[in-house]
């Protein structure tokens, strides 16, 4: 054959290495275009592959021209992954030297009660911030806030949509404290829990979290809530008399056989380890 300039074909040094049909690529010493152009798919009936000098490599087994199983024929991709099912999140256990043995190191669910500007948030995230074993603080408020469109203020009146509202932040405090207890995480969830109110009541709390829910009653003296809550801005500071009137509303739990602690002389650490103590002892009653 001859090149197009009429010069020889230098033939290409080593076996030839090409197609198994017979094409061979040109040598990009010698122009760009083969003599012959590929064949623009296999053959319509593949024949026996011929003998092989072990220069072309072996096709796959199984697949046309071949010997061998055919393989199955794979699902279509649809892009998806498949998950896992559902289920609580496991927790690695802290190491033996970091679990000190005694009931107030179980793992427990406790319900800090008491009225608008009592300490309620801060000292249930203080005593959850300095416990030995993993420990989580759940806010009824905070909860309750998630909703930003069309959040329902109960400052603004207690009504349908506020109620409903409250029920459902409570329905999902009481699934996040059940999901950590359940992968030994304790947690202590604070609300403004009335005895006289059963809407927002004690035994709605129990049926969500559990019967083993720990309430405690934090209730200091009218005139320190009133301080407190004069230090509040936005929509989480109540008037004078609202605060009032919650305050004696929660003096019901007097007599009721809820464990209370009186903060008015206590700072934030002073209330925590007074918390950790009734907790202790309640736990201690119940032989857990």
């Amino acid at each position: 054959m001859q090149h197009a300039g009429g010069m020889p074909l230098t033939p290409p040094h080593g076996p030839l290495r090409g197609r198994a049909d017979g094409w061979i690529p040109p040598s990009p010493q010698h122009g760009p275009g083969p003599l012959q152009p590929p064949p623009a798919g296999p053959p319509a009936h593949p024949g026996p592959p011929g003998p092989s000098s072990g220069s072309v490599p072996p096709a796959a087994p199984g697949w046309p021209g071949t010997t061998g199983p055919v393989p199955a024929t794979p699902a279509p991709a649809t892009g998806q992954f498949p998950l896992p099912p559902a289920s609580p999140v496991p927790v690695p256990p802290a190491p033996a030297a970091q679990m000190p043995s005694g009931p107030v190191h179980t793992s427990v669910a406790v319900l800090l009660i008491g009225p608008a500007g009592a300490g309620k948030t801060t000292i249930a995230r203080h005593w959850a911030d300095h416990r030995s074993v993993p420990t989580a603080h759940i806010s009824l408020d905070d909860v309750r806030e998630w909703v930003r469109s069309g959040f329902a203020n109960p400052q603004s009146g207690w009504n349908e949509s506020s109620e409903a509202q409250y029920r459902l932040a409570r329905r999902t405090c009481g699934f996040s404290a059940r999901n950590f207890l359940a992968n030994g995480i304790s947690c202590i969830i604070d609300d403004a829990v009335f005895p006289d109110r059963p809407v927002v009541g004690l035994g709605g709390w129990k049926r969500h979290v559990g019967p083993e829910l720990l309430p405690v009653v934090l209730l200091p003296g009218l005139e320190i809530v009133l301080a407190r809550n004069a230090e509040r801005t936005g929509h989480r500071r109540l008037s004078d008399e609202e605060v009032a009137r919650i305050h004696g509303r929660m003096a019901g739990w007097y007599g009721s056989g809820l464990p209370i602690i009186d903060n008015s002389q206590l700072d934030v650490a002073a209330a925590a380890e007074a918390l950790d103590q009734v907790i202790r002892t309640s736990l201690s009653r119940t032989g857990r």
